[in-house]
């Protein structure tokens, strides 16, 4: 039985992704910024669920203690926590908005990867993810630079992580690809989500489609250097081609 820590573990990706550890027979803690979505999460899953700021080591200290207290150790730390910011351009991008974004998304994964890799390196070893999402291959999004930029700078985080883990304790990356979650459409208005519609349609999948995938993998692949993608460049190809033969609707009108 394998014990695995999810960091924003309380709402889409991350909910699923813990929903597919936990049907799979496996031990699970999760963390969540927001107290009433960690009080939902721990009645929902049965499991031990923290308030934890991701920007905060010692919170994200606290969780390591709290889970290995619970089940005696570690053996999977995924950095999921994430979140996203209007669709400006940076400089029209308030420093109050930007900043949380920073922290979440970039610093977050920074102290849940020294947290957790020292913890296991005590234990002997373990495995930590880090979720991947748009900007992490380079390609640009006019009015989501920032969360971009922060992405970009996790792919490249544990591509270096890769090259120093101590003995027994390795790292890599996870891409979901398009999931239907509050992140791939934020800020978008009616009239505009309708413009985008059809390639989310094409390319994008459901959170319970992915997340057991994913899972899976997460369990199987967990090797250092290691990168799962469930969006390959075969896979968009594949979508595209069948798109006038295969209709597909992931939204409620």
């Amino acid at each position: 039985m394998t014990t695995i820590v999810v960091t924003g573990g309380t709402r889409g990706i991350g909910l699923g992704l813990a929903r597919s550890f936990l049907a799979r027979g496996h031990q699970v803690v999760v963390c969540g910024s927001r107290a009433d979505s960690v009080r939902r999460a721990a009645a929902d899953l049965g499991v031990l669920a923290l308030v934890a700021d991701v920007a905060d080591r010692s919170r994200l200290q606290s969780l390591w203690e709290a889970a290995v207290e619970r089940h005696g150790r570690v053996d999977l730390w995924i950095n999921n926590a994430g979140i996203s910011h209007s669709r400006v351009p940076l400089w029209r991008l308030p420093a109050e908005e930007a900043r949380p974004v920073v922290e979440a998304n970039l610093l977050g994964v920074l102290n849940g990867c020294a947290v957790a890799v020292a913890g296991m390196a005590a234990q002997g070893g373990g495995h930590v993810w880090n979720m991947e999402g748009l900007g992490s291959d380079g390609r640009t999004v006019p009015g989501l630079g920032v969360y971009g930029a922060t992405k970009r700078a996790v792919t490249y985080l544990t591509r270096t992580m890769v090259k120093e883990m101590p003995p027994g304790v390795s790292a890599g990356l996870l891409s979901p690809g398009m999931v239907v979650t509050d992140l791939l459409t934020h800020d978008y208005g009616p009239e505009e989500l309708a413009r985008v519609r059809k390639v989310f349609d094409i390319l994008a999948d459901r959170v319970e489609t992915v997340t057991p995938w994913l899972a899976e993998r997460a369990i199987t692949h967990a090797r250092n250097g290691a990168h799962v993608r469930w969006l390959t460049p075969a896979k968009i190809a594949a979508r595209f081609a069948a798109a006038p033969f295969r209709r597909r609707e992931l939204f409620e009108d």
